[in-house]
């Protein structure tokens, strides 16, 4: 990439980490020392929680098109401040309503400020066909979020107490996050003036383009992809930190397998920008689903010693680290270069809803089996059904570039 190239990934980048961080990787630490002190329940913590991916859910197709439409700084700097808001209304929540606001105004941030507006405001800058190299540039930075924030917040927690944290991370976003999307995202354009280098204006018959490719096969395989792995990622953030906890880990150790998540996943992604630099996008998203797969089943049959643990953490840090590339290119390669911004945000919404689901869900097996057995077949079973839907995705996108179908022109 050019240097002006790299100096705008590398300034979203940064700002990505702390976008991730505060509003994103800080609810399982900062939720269980509001539980704790006010004595709520796991289901009406996390319930919080379903209501913000929901409200994310909502917003994420407008955000797309928004985006689309050329207000990509207006979103993500937006998104930061008012991510700093609910920050700050969250150290006023005693009582579980001020909680469940707070969470689902935070939530809503999550369509403007973390990865998929970050995509799309690539898109539009690189052009939907030129997406792969900078996307993994930004999610070689991003990976480092959970590493550098959870030890912050426990930090946090243990000198500033929950208050003190939220009001550093709001600090965060409205000081970082906010100046820094002001300041490398293009100003407002004319719709459809520049949908990206190289790229067609956006039209009006890309709606109806977007209908038909709904109604295919490799869409639904692709959007089940998608759903499946945004469902078990959250599952996994939201719970593992007390999974860990329950399985008798000291705080300490719980903070250091955590963290192993983050350099995994950047490692992940170095092997990918280099290692498999060439490698068809195919390719890299089968190691990913496969190795996802791998921790899955290593969290839930490996005994829970600290070793099987960090192995665990670092398999699924790299796999999922490949698979956030691999998730920004497949509607691209797999289905479509036109209208990124609106196709990702549309499929962006449903996997919002997964995610919303799935820690609750996870909440609910836990309380059924009264441990983390369910919880971790649960993962298993997911990961399971990832994988056989990212086979038949690849399988119909052979079948589209051998000529029995022809969704690129569809798209």
């Amino acid at each position: 990439m050019p240097l002006d190239d790299r100096k705008f990934i590398a300034a979203l980048g940064v700002a990505q980490i702390c976008s991730w961080g505060s509003v994103y990787y800080s609810f399982p630490q900062i939720s269980s020392a509001m539980a704790g002190e006010f004595g709520w329940s796991r289901a009406e913590q996390y319930g919080a929680l379903t209501w913000g991916l929901l409200v994310s859910a909502l917003l994420s197709f407008p955000v797309g098109l928004a985006i689309d439409r050329g207000h990509g700084r207006r979103v993500m700097a937006g998104g930061a401040c008012l991510a700093a808001c609910f920050l700050l209304l969250l150290t006023r929540a005693s009582s579980l309503p001020v909680y469940y606001l707070s969470i689902a105004g935070l939530g809503g941030t999550f369509a403007a400020v973390l990865y998929e507006p970050a995509f799309a405001v690539i898109a539009r800058r690189f052009g939907a066909g030129g997406v792969r190299a900078p996307v993994t540039a930004l999610t070689l930075w991003g990976g480092f979020a959970s590493t550098v924030f959870v030890p912050l917040i426990e930090l946090f927690l243990t000198h500033l107490g929950w208050r003190g944290g939220l009001v550093v991370m709001a600090a965060v976003n409205l000081l970082i996050c906010m100046p820094i999307y002001l300041t490398v995202i293009g100003g407002t354009q004319q719709p459809g003036t520049q949908v990206g280098r190289g790229e067609e204006p956006v039209a009006s018959a890309e709606l109806a383009r977007w209908r038909k490719l709904g109604r295919s096969p490799a869409f639904w395989s692709v959007a089940f992809v998608l759903l499946a792995h945004a469902a078990l990622t959250s599952a996994f953030t939201f719970h593992i930190y007390p999974l860990l906890s329950a399985r008798g880990f000291a705080a300490g150790d719980v903070v250091s397998i955590i963290a192993v998540i983050g350099p995994a996943q950047v490692a992940g992604r170095f092997g990918v920008s280099w290692l498999m630099r060439g490698a068809a996008t195919a390719t890299v998203g089968g190691a990913a689903v496969a190795g996802l797969c791998l921790a899955c089943l290593a969290l839930h049959f490996l005994a829970p010693t600290m070793v099987s643990m960090l192995a665990a953490a670092g398999i699924y840090g790299a796999a999922n680290g490949v698979m956030t590339i691999v998730r920004g290119l497949m509607v691209p390669e797999f289905l479509t270069r036109r209208a990124y911004g609106r196709i990702n945000g549309g499929l962006g919404a449903a996997s919002t809803l997964a995610k919303a689901v799935a820690p609750i869900a996870a909440a609910g097996l836990f309380d059924l089996g009264g441990s983390y057995a369910l919880v971790t077949v649960f993962f298993v079973v997911l990961a399971a059904l990832m994988s056989l839907s990212y086979i038949l995705a690849v399988l119909l996108r052979r079948n589209r570039d051998a000529g029995t179908s022809d969704l690129a022109a569809s798209g």
